[in-house]
């Protein structure tokens, strides 16, 4: 039976808040995932949060009953608390009816299965999180096996990344490295390497683009280093018609996902 939680001094309630900070989820090796939408992808992809918090009103909801009684027939704890208290954990004023702490996955480069899918996306030294869960949510739509994080990025498993993921987080397996761990992997099995540069004089679509290919999108204000570029097995470009010289990180990691899976066609 989920346990109701009225003290905002309560142990489960300070875990939770707790996980919207960096330290506090390498700490406890969970994250925060909120809304039915979010919750109900990583079921469906066979994930249950350790801890779900939900509102009266919420439980009310058949797919959020189906993953309370799902977490809780799987050792996980369910509480019940007011609004009040959600948005104390969630720190939105108008939080999600339905909340869930999950453990955090295994982020080395060993766990990747390159042959598991045709396309992977590497971002190398995102700062936004917004742009790795939008990127996420790419990877997802194009049927890409997954995001491997380069360097020093945000976190893909805080509040922002998972909401701008929708759900995504779940059904991508993420990996995490520095570059010349990532490019050791790379080079021991198959891969080409496709990077995107304003310097390059190939054009996106011109390009020949081999299984699996690993798309290397660069900081959102430098783009890649030289050295970087220089290790691709392919530069290409995206034309810019108007004044921006650039795109979005996560706008161009999508035209080239896209523009390579149509290449494959």
């Amino acid at each position: 039976m989920p346990r109701q939680v009225t003290a905002f001094s309560n142990a489960t309630v300070k875990l939770l808040r707790s996980l919207r900070d960096k330290k506090a989820r390498r700490a406890e090796r969970l994250f925060l995932a909120e809304g039915l939408r979010i919750l109900t992808e990583a079921r469906d992809s066979g994930r249950l949060p350790e801890i779900v918090a939900f509102s009266a009103e919420g439980a009310r909801h058949p797919l959020a009953a189906e993953i309370i009684d799902a977490t809780e027939a799987a050792g996980g704890d369910a509480i019940e608390a007011t609004p009040d208290i959600l948005a104390k954990m969630s720190g939105k004023d108008n939080p999600q009816m339905l909340l869930g702490a999950f453990r955090q996955p295994d982020t080395s480069l060993a766990q990747i299965e390159r042959s598991k899918a045709p396309l992977w996306i590497v971002a190398q030294a995102l700062r936004d999180p917004g742009n790795i869960g939008t990127i996420l949510r790419t990877g997802d739509a194009v049927g890409a096996g997954g995001l491997i994080l380069v360097d020093d990025c945000a976190d893909p498993f805080s509040v922002e990344a998972v909401r701008a993921s929708m759900g995504a987080l779940f059904t991508q397996e993420i990996a995490a490295a520095r570059w010349a761990e990532f490019v050791a992997w790379l080079r021991s099995g198959e891969g080409q390497l496709v990077g995107t540069s304003l310097k390059a004089t190939e054009d996106y679509l011109d390009a020949d683009y081999r299984r699996p290919c690993f798309v290397l999108i660069g900081n959102e204000q430098q783009g890649l280093p030289a050295d970087y570029e220089a290790e691709c097995d392919s530069l290409v470009k995206i034309p810019m018609a108007g004044r921006a010289d650039s795109l979005n990180a996560a706008i161009a990691a999508a035209v080239m996902a896209f523009a390579i899976r149509a290449s494959w066609r």
